[in-house]
């Protein structure tokens, strides 16, 4: 990748990105170049950076960032004007009479995702989330100007305070790392990792960034003889190419040795050989060649040329053991297939004459297709955010139909999956599963290659279970709809239940109340906007039957409906006792529970929410309200109806259990570095357990603890993640072995 060196605002800076420009769109008007960076030298003239340097200098990298994408002329401009109107006095109505319609829509665009900040709350996050991918389906450029400008930003995130640092690299890593990757311009999306890697875990980043520069050093001369003898092959075979070794970025080598619990020595596979030869027949002559040159590895070989990416990315992937012993990855494409490979979508930008430009092939981008589908679907902001996150970045696996048809899914997806794919009502109804003719299990994991034939009957439902077999976003929001559903279906049923035999002694049924219209007045006093929703609240207890006949009945039912009801009688001492420690324990909540007023709480095990973690309530019949993460699972299962709002008490930092899960390699001395790493943290260690996980010479530690705060866990986690010899720290849910890496 080339290297984009200079700050300055000067002249010789401005004529760089000119050049640049010119050497793929020789009909540029570079007078509109020159006119755009004095306006927006102007515009930013009283602006600096929190480097000290004229602001100026990041609309100028952005551009040239932007050039070297190789995008259209008005995305150039834009990238020296992104900024103006949300920074300066400019107007999108003068930006529109000197640069023009398109350049304004583009800088609109580009103001609106900028505005866009996922380090908030968790709703406000997950809606911005949503108007990116919208403002991505209406111009794909917006995003990338946006790639650039988030590219520049972490090239000078030195100059930020720490935690602002942390908070913006963090956000690079979930958000823009990915979505670079779904565009296919690798140079780029491997960049930000690394730059994000370096601020998220300084440590990590530092140790396996020298241990990466010793091997290399150690293996260059290694990588020449390779590269020789790869040459020679293919040249002796009558095949054209060129052969390059390109070292494996740091962030992917780091999550390499998190996914597969490796240390860095285990990783073989630092360099990956590229062969790229003029034609489709010869990259197959090419991977004989290599093959007969060194035994390939079983199950290391993948055509991405056949069946391309989602992405569009194409090539042949194999590993082989190479010369002295050591495992080495080729890949092995065309020369077109490289410039998809490097370039992702802007390998598309096609120019006509007169220096205009098309985006071709975007109709190809199936999964922006899907994000689409997704986001009018799924009302739930965060719910949407989570699904996305969880599709944004899969390894691909591909199947066949019973016509042979080919669907591709993220590793991990189910016949489940591949159902709701067919369509919503399959998988609703999906009953039993053949794969290459053998019946197999709902859970069972696709595989590339496979055949998939699906049975369904009307009367199979989807069960609770399937959400943890269900991998695709599609299939989640489905099941979570259905399930949703039939929830409210029950509660609703329930809730008339609870009224009509407070009704019977009047002779009334709810069915007569609602069609004489009585509950439509009263929707607003309890904030429903439907009968249904205010019934299903009765059921869930949210609203008592006595609250909502308070308001129905009439002043003469009212009157004989309290005379007929039975006075309460006395209740028992254990019930007594029982309501007094409700009481107590509701005083005594540490989260606040918005409109519901004195409610025990009990907080969930499957995800246990710590201080200052963001929090959701729902209410659960007769165990008060339960409160969980934002965006855990099992909170997105249940009805958005029985949701209450539920924040922490100020200053709350009573300390709460948490689990943790520490992979490591099995050696003296690492246990007691761990629980010193914890004692000096200030944390409490309940109970502590370790085990060797096999003849890997690896060793799993599981940790329960009593943390105070997030901010405290989230800083014991990055300690003991910067314990030598520590592979991966993972929080999991109190009451499940099964859990996600903090």
């Amino acid at each position: 990748m080339e290297e984009l060196a200079a700050e300055a605002s000067d002249p010789a800076q401005l004529e760089h990105l000119i050049r640049r420009v010119q050497a793929y769109n020789p009909q540029a008007d570079t007078q509109l170049i020159r006119r755009a960076y004095e306006y927006s030298a102007r515009m930013h003239a009283e602006q600096k950076r929190e480097s000290g340097e004229p602001y100026v200098t990041h609309p100028l990298n952005v551009a040239l960032i932007i050039a070297q994408l190789k995008l259209d002329l008005p995305s150039i401009i834009t990238g020296l004007l992104h900024d103006v109107v949300e920074d300066t006095i400019a107007s999108l109505d003068e930006v529109r009479d000197l640069f023009g319609s398109e350049v304004a829509s583009l800088v609109d665009g580009a103001t609106k995702v900028s505005k866009i900040t996922f380090s908030s709350r968790a709703e406000k996050q997950a809606e911005n989330f949503r108007k990116m991918v919208i403002a991505m389906a209406h111009d794909i450029r917006v995003v990338l100007i946006k790639l650039a400008d988030r590219l520049h930003n972490m090239r000078t995130l030195s100059h930020l305070a720490r935690d602002r640092q942390e908070e913006i690299a963090r956000e690079t890593l979930e958000i823009y790392a990915p979505i670079a990757h779904r565009l296919g311009i690798y140079w780029l999306k491997s960049e930000l990792e690394d730059a994000a890697f370096r601020y998220v875990n300084p440590t990590a980043y530092a140790t396996l960034k020298a241990h990466v520069a010793r091997t290399m050093a150690e293996s260059e001369e290694y990588i020449r003889a390779v590269i020789g003898i790869i040459a020679q092959r293919l040249e002796e075979a009558g095949v054209k190419a060129e052969v390059i070794g390109r070292p494996k970025n740091i962030y992917s080598i780091h999550r390499k040795m998190q996914e597969e619990g490796l240390h860095f020595d285990q990783i073989y596979d630092l360099v990956a050989f590229r062969i790229i030869v003029g034609t489709l027949r010869e990259c197959y002559e090419a991977l004989g060649v290599a093959h007969a040159s060194w035994k390939p590895i079983p199950g290391r070989f993948k055509d991405y040329i056949a069946l391309p990416k989602v992405n569009m990315y194409q090539s042949l992937h194999t590993t082989v053991i190479g010369p002295q012993g050591q495992r080495m990855e080729v890949q092995i494409r065309t020369a077109e297939m490289h410039k998809v490979a490097e370039e992702g979508i802007a390998a598309h930008w096609s120019y006509k004459e007169g220096g205009t430009s098309e985006l071709r092939e975007t109709e190809r981008f199936a999964w922006l297709r899907r994000l689409i589908e997704w986001q009018q679907n799924l009302k739930d902001p965060q719910e949407f955010l989570s699904t996305v996150k969880d599709d944004l970045f899969p390894e691909e696996v591909f199947v066949f139909t019973p016509k042979g048809d080919v669907l591709d899914f993220p590793q991990g997806a189910t016949v489940i999956d591949f159902a709701y794919r067919i369509h919503s009502q399959v998988g609703q109804h999906l009953s039993a599963a053949r794969v290459n003719g053998k019946l197999v299990p709902l859970r069972y994991r696709l595989k590339s290659g496979d055949t998939i034939e699906v049975v369904t009957s009307e009367r199979q439902s989807p069960g609770k279970d399937w959400m943890s077999f269900a991998a695709t976003a599609r299939a989640k929001s489905r099941i979570r709809q259905w399930l949703r559903a039939q929830q409210a279906e029950r509660s609703i049923k329930w809730g008339i239940t609870l009224i009509e035999r407070e009704l019977e002694p009047l002779g009334l049924t709810v069915a007569q109340l609602r069609t004489g219209k009585r509950f439509e007045p009263v929707l607003k006093e309890f904030s429903y906007k439907e009968v249904d929703s205010l019934l299903a609240a009765v059921g869930y207890g949210i609203i008592t039957s006595a609250q909502l006949l308070a308001k129905l009945l009439t002043p003469d039912e009212l009157k004989l409906y309290r005379a007929e009801k039975a006075p309460a009688p006395p209740a028992p001492s254990d019930n007594g006792r029982v309501s007094r420690e409700m009481r107590r324990a509701a005083s005594g909540n540490a989260v606040i529970v918005s409109g519901v007023g004195d409610m025990l709480v009990r907080f969930a095990r499957c995800c246990g929410p710590l201080p200052n973690e963001e929090i959701i309530g729902f209410i659960t019949r007769g165990r008060g309200v339960t409160v969980h993460l934002k965006g855990c699972p099992h909170a997105m299962v249940s009805d958005p109806q029985r949701r209450v709002p539920v924040v922490w008490k100020d200053g709350e930092e009573s300390p709460r259990p948490v689990r943790l899960e520490v992979l490591s390699i099995d050696q003296p001395g690492l246990l007691a570095a761990m629980s010193k790493t914890i004692a000096s943290a200030g944390v409490n260690i309940s109970t502590a357990e370790v085990k060797s996980t096999g003849n890997d010479g690896r060793a799993l530690s599981v940790f329960e603890l009593s943390v105070g705060s997030a901010r405290q866990l989230n800083s014991l986690i990055h300690q003991i993640g910067a314990i030598d010899g520590v592979m991966r720290v993972a929080r999991v849910g109190m009451g499940s072995s099964n859990g996600h890496r903090a």
